[in-house]
């Protein structure tokens, strides 16, 4: 059963962080979160967006770092992420193709091993005829 969703209203929000609505607006002007909007206007704040919030209110006032670094801070994760994704991608396949490689190394040995053993019979065999 899939749990459904619950967004919080700008006063909620405003109450949880101990921050005045202007602050949460000036966030949302300057870009930095981006809260749904009700029929009426209203804003909608999800689970993300209070993550996001958090985040930002921390780096604010516990940080000090003023609205320009908090974009760039926010931006930068936003690419370690995706390069982390990427990075994550290619070691999988790198991985894939170092167990194919395994495998087929593996099939040449033991055929290479086959091979050996035939010729030591006949070798022997050889041998015994002399």
């Amino acid at each position: 059963m899939k749990r459904k969703k619950g967004y919080f209203s700008i006063s909620a929000v405003s109450t949880m962080f101990s921050v005045h609505q202007q602050t949460i607006r000036l966030y949302e002007k300057e870009g930095l979160i981006s809260p749904r909007r009700s029929e009426g206007n209203t804003r909608l704040f999800s689970e993300e967006d209070i993550n996001r919030l958090e985040e930002i209110i921390h780096l604010t006032h516990a940080m000090g770092i003023n609205l320009a670094g908090v974009e760039m801070i926010l931006k930068l994760q936003k690419q370690v992420k995706k390069m982390q994704k990427e990075m994550n991608e290619l070691f999988k396949n790198v991985q894939k193709e170092l167990e194919e490689e395994t495998s087929v190394h593996a099939h040449a040995l033991k055929v290479g091993k086959m091979r050996l053993k035939v010729l030591q019979n006949d070798s022997e065999e050889d041998s015994r005829e002399e």
